[in-house]
């Protein structure tokens, strides 16, 4: 067999099994050669026959190999894990097993049985290649790159190196080292689309998505069908407000999947962000059909409502499905559910809790997770524009939805600023920079405080109303003169009653906005180049919110020049106010 003569190899098994037909090794030998020729039905029974003879690691470990090609993943991991419990310290099996937990999902066992590979080899750069994968794969970036880093050189090449140290600085946020580095894999494997992809993904990342787009126009030149890059063109078509061109690449991605619920989805943001709220909402269906619905919903057995069937004298459950701000923009609906004779059953998050429990039409308000009561019907809460088949000209759009805080909880407010010496007099602005940082658009929709520097310095008292200052914002927030009461920010409810101690709220587009908004008080929303579907486009107003005022971007995306706009409309804002300026 070794010389390469399976044939008289085979010969020689036979004549000796003809001799003893139970000798095991060569029932092995048998196997083996059957496992050469792709004989793997044949090749798994003469190796299972060799185990029966005399269990031996040997044995067990090219009956793994042999299921393995068969697919039988959970079979052939057995087979390993039988030899490494034989010989536990043989590094080869302890990989074999990883290899085959991974084929079976099993990502943190694998993982395991990888890392002990690496504290017996230290050296071993495959095995730390193999658990930096696994790290990355089990959202652990740092640690992953901590064993990259243990690889100089790979035997695999060092192409797939560089592209997974890509991955895992572009998960920890260094988009500029993850597209240098992602450059140097592309230069040592030209031909590999997913390099070019996790390129222009970074690149947007920094919001620089012409040299994007030919990153993803390279992935697609190498492979046509590359649905994640089409998406990821018609990302950056949109953000450079190219409409046509990402709709055209959508219906691209369409053509190839016509399932596809992400196409779908975001075409429904592009529809509703144009103002055509019916197309854009039908759409929105797509992800409670398919696996883009949240893991976060219940998979409820009750039916689930979108508007056709009647819910007077019913029990409907609205669950919060959305962020912060979402939820707020459609807490508007609830009273029309209530009006049309349902009781409502509210489900948020506990920091919303206290503000939307005294909302009109709440018969019961619950915090997430709870138990929760009988109930007939339910609707995710982003669904109830659709439910009602909202148009940009049926907004329920209220000055104030929202209940009013208390006059005392006002008044203590009031009291705390008070305390602040020049914060009586004077023009009173609440500042909110900032949003979730673990929203997907985040990088184009948060600002850094320093951006804000041209308001400064203006006649005004200055208010944070940033719940959880990012660390490189605290420095210039602890110098600048800017009361910061957050601590005292515990939920929605305190920070309304601070909002209405103010005179204005300027906010990026995160949950403060729409709080204030919804509140009915003078709010600023300061909105990217392209800018969430709710504030359309081209105009500076909302028929979401009528005491909106909207600031954008131009295509310099530039939050300077949004800031020497907003110093100048605030010169104007204090007259109007009466106040001394």
């Amino acid at each position: 067999m070794q010389e390469g003569r399976p044939l008289a190899a085979q010969l020689c098994c036979l004549q000796a099994l003809a001799a003893d037909p139970n000798h095991a090794d060569s029932l092995h030998l048998m196997g083996l050669l059957s496992l050469q020729a792709g004989q793997y039905d044949h090749a798994i029974e003469w190796i299972a026959r060799a185990n029966q003879q005399d269990i031996a690691t040997d044995y067990l470990l090219s009956l793994g190999r042999a299921l393995q090609q068969r697919g039988l993943d959970q079979e052939a991991f057995k087979a390993f894990d039988r030899a490494v419990q034989l010989k536990p310290d043989d590094t080869e099996l302890w990989t074999c097993c990883g290899n085959a937990l991974v084929k079976l999902g099993q990502l943190a066992d694998a993982l395991t049985c990888h890392q002990r590979v690496l504290q017996a080899e230290p050296g071993n750069t495959g095995a730390a290649f193999r658990c930096g994968v696994l790290l990355l794969g089990l959202h652990r970036p740092a640690e992953a790159l901590a064993c990259f880093d243990q690889c100089d050189t790979l035997p695999t090449g060092q192409a797939a190196l560089m592209e997974q140290r890509a991955i895992a600085l572009h998960a920890l946020g260094r988009f500029d080292e993850a597209v240098g580095t992602g450059c140097r894999a592309h230069q040592l494997d030209p031909a590999n689309a997913d390099v070019c992809n996790n390129i222009g993904a970074s690149l947007q990342y920094l919001c620089r998505d012409q040299e994007a787009l030919s990153w993803f126009d390279k992935a697609l030149a190498l492979r046509p069908d590359f649905i994640m890059a089409l998406i990821n063109k018609a990302s950056s078509l949109a953000q450079m407000r190219r409409i046509d061109d990402a709709i055209a690449t959508y219906r691209q991605v369409q053509a190839i999947d016509p399932d596809n619920a992400e196409a779908e989805s975001y075409l429904s943001l592009i529809y509703r962000l144009l103002g055509d709220f019916e197309a854009g909402w039908a759409g929105l269906r797509a992800r409670w059909t398919t696996e883009m619905r949240p893991d976060s919903y219940p998979d409820f057995h009750q039916h689930l409502w979108l508007g056709k069937e009647e819910i007077s004298g019913k029990r409907i459950l609205v669950f919060d499905d959305e962020g912060f701000g979402d939820t707020i923009q459609f807490a508007r609906f609830i009273p029309l559910l209530a009006g049309r004779g349902a009781q409502v059953i509210l489900v948020v998050d506990e920091a919303l809790r206290p503000l939307l429990s005294r909302l009109p039409g709440v018969a019961q308000c619950l915090p997430k997770p709870s138990s929760l009561p009988p109930f007939d019907m339910h609707c995710p809460i982003g669904l109830l524009p659709l439910a009602f088949q909202t148009r940009l000209d049926t907004i329920p759009a209220a000055t104030s939805y929202l209940p009013p805080p208390s006059d005392t909880h006002v008044q203590t407010w009031d009291q705390r600023l008070r305390e602040h010496p020049g914060a009586d007099g004077k023009l009173r602005v609440g500042l909110a920079w900032s949003g979730n940082a673990q929203h997907s658009n985040d990088h184009n929709r948060s600002m850094p405080l320093s951006a804000l520097r041209p308001l400064l310095d203006a006649d005004a008292v200055f208010v944070s109303l940033q719940r959880d200052p990012r660390p490189a914002d605290r420095p210039l927030l602890d110098t600048s003169g800017i009361i910061d009461l957050s601590a005292h920010l515990t939920d929605f409810a305190e920070t309304l009653a601070l909002v209405h101690c103010l005179d204005i709220v300027i906010s990026v587009d995160t949950s403060i906005a729409h709080l204030a908004a919804a509140a009915g008080r003078p709010t600023w929303i300061l909105l990217p180049y392209l800018p969430d579907y709710r504030w359309l486009l081209d105009r500076d107003d909302s028929p979401w919110y009528p005491t909106a005022r909207l600031f954008r971007q131009s295509a310099a995306r530039s939050w300077d020049e949004i800031a020497y706009n907003v110093r100048r409309a605030l010169e104007e804002f204090v007259p109007s106010l009466g106040r001394a300026g």
